[in-house]
């Protein structure tokens, strides 16, 4: 369970990259700084620090922001923001007013800060102070705690929690208190009566009622059906990726229909994306294939030709068969040892083993986890290797096919 006083305290080890603020109140936070200092030469040195990174972990607590600078000197300095929590009086007025207004709090949910609230809860001239232990006493800020000042202006944008923080009330006490002060407003807003509603006598309801039976389902249809065709509208999404998805969904749904399976249950990104390629072979792909192997293979971080082969394992033998492919493993010695006899016996070569492969020249058998031999052919002196064929528990099949 996290505590008020658990919650008043954050550590950010990173800050997010760049030194210039994105929202407004984080613009509004900096000029803050910038109109207190008077030295524009020291702000431009703070701001390079921030950008170049020799702000290190940075703190925040109630009325405080600290954390170490690094300077010209191999110590670093601890550099400090002070900016003055808010007493309990104000704090509930402040919380009154969020809670009174749905925008306010919707832009406080949303991890903004409501422009109603600019004027509270953002520092006002000579507000903001700073203090810093470098040996620059001349009117602060010193770069380091411009430096500082900069970089908490990256972690007001991400999250303006940080500067409610702050002014005196961490995260979670305030959104639980807004969550009971919004309820208090909505309990006040119903009417004081409730209306009535028509009932009916616990007899009638409780009463034992004979249903017809269920009409008998319909039967499944024989195949897939085509989807429509999508006409181009600059408006719409693509129809190319529209067919797509209507043409997989149906395939879904008539394998949930007739298997009472899912054929995606638990499958990764990169498996379903080898699923979706597989219904189309590479040899003389359409431009719509073409696209869909292209977008798929960016989606996931591969390339074509690796989404190609992964697809033709696929076809092979679903999704174990995509795991012969992409992962080897150490197997037991008997399938080898009544294998390779075998193969030899049958005129079929000499096949030299390596994990779960065995390898003769342009020819190939890997066992998958399932006890399935799986074929694969790869061009002479190259390492290319395909699946071809159907997976068989027999070596000779498996290599025949």
């Amino acid at each position: 369970m996290i505590t008020a006083r658990d919650d008043r305290r954050r550590t950010f080890e990173t800050v997010p990259a760049g030194a210039e603020a994105v929202s407004w109140w984080g613009r509004a936070w900096v000029s803050a700084l910038e109109e207190a200092s008077g030295d524009p030469a020291r702000l431009a040195r703070g701001h390079a620090y921030a950008a170049e990174g020799h702000v290190d972990a940075v703190t925040v607590t109630p009325g405080r922001i600290v954390a170490y600078v690094r300077g010209s000197r191999a110590r670093p300095y601890r550099t400090e923001l002070v900016l003055s929590p808010f007493p309990d009086a104000e704090w509930s007025e402040l919380l009154e007013t969020v809670a009174a207004d749905p925008t306010a709090l919707a832009s406080l949910l949303e991890r903004e800060v409501p422009q109603s609230l600019a004027g509270t809860v953002l520092p006002g001239t000579g507000e903001l102070a700073a203090r810093c232990s470098c040996p620059d006493t001349a009117r602060p800020p010193c770069k380091h705690a411009a430096a500082l000042c900069y970089r908490a202006a990256r972690l007001l944008d991400e999250d303006p929690f940080v500067l409610l923080l702050l002014r005196g009330r961490g995260e979670r006490e305030l959104l639980d208190e807004l969550t009971r002060r919004n309820a208090a407003h909505a309990a006040r807003e119903q009417p004081d009566a409730a209306p009535d509603f028509p009932g009916i006598p616990a007899r009638a309801a409780l009463a034992r009622a004979v249903l017809p039976p269920l009409p008998a389902p319909l039967p499944a249809p024989a195949a897939v059906g085509l989807p429509p065709a999508y006409p181009a509208d600059p408006a719409a999404p693509d129809p190319l990726a529209l067919d797509q998805l209507a043409t997989d969904a149906a395939a879904r749904a008539f394998t949930l229909l007739t298997t009472a399976e899912d054929p995606i249950a638990g499958l990764t990104l990169w498996q379903d994306a080898v699923r979706l390629a597989s219904a189309h072979h590479t040899a003389g792909l359409a431009g719509a294939a073409r696209t869909l192997y292209r977008d798929l293979a960016r989606a996931t971080g591969r390339t074509t030709t690796d989404l190609a082969r992964a697809a033709a394992a696929w076809r092979q033998g679903g999704r174990p068969a995509l795991a012969a492919l992409e992962e080897p493993w150490d197997p037991p010695a008997g399938p080898f040892d009544r294998a390779r006899p075998a193969l030899l016996a049958a005129s079929q070569g000499a096949f030299r083993p390596e994990r779960n492969r065995l390898t003769a020249r342009t020819r190939q058998l890997r066992l998958g986890r399932d006890g399935l031999w799986y074929a694969y052919e790869s061009r002479p002196d190259t390492e290319d290797w395909w699946p071809t064929g159907t997976p068989s528990p027999d070596p000779l099949t498996a290599l025949r096919h």
